[in-house]
């Protein structure tokens, strides 16, 4: 059975809304399973920037940070097939892995 993608909002945001497309600023904690953190962007110091497509993020951001909105904070637990699926990501992330967020939104900027 696949698992499905499960979004969790612990603080429900009033700004604008992310959707596909646009170019997104957060910050974000990512862990395994068993509770092992492997990104910070709160370690790094700056926020994450990209923009919300498939070649720039795993499927799982992609459906979990949609109608999220500027000001909100969430919880994504991402299946492994909307994450990285079967490959290995560095030494962090093994093949397989089911992976957890926690985003919070600082920013959406779309071409309207």
């Amino acid at each position: 059975m696949q698992q499905q993608l499960q979004i969790e909002d612990l603080i429900q945001g009033t700004g604008k809304t992310a959707q596909r497309g646009a170019l997104i600023t957060a910050h974000y904690v990512g862990w395994l399973e068993d509770g092992t953190e492997f990104d910070s962007s709160y370690k790094k110091g700056e926020p994450f920037q990209t923009v919300l497509s498939n070649k720039r993020v795993i499927q799982g951001w992609i459906l979990g940070l949609k109608d999220m909105q500027v000001g909100g904070k969430r919880r994504l637990s991402v299946p492994a097939d909307l994450a990285y699926g079967e490959r290995q990501i560095g030494t962090m992330i093994p093949a397989n892995s089911n992976l957890i967020f926690e985003i919070e939104l600082l920013e959406v900027l779309t071409r309207d």
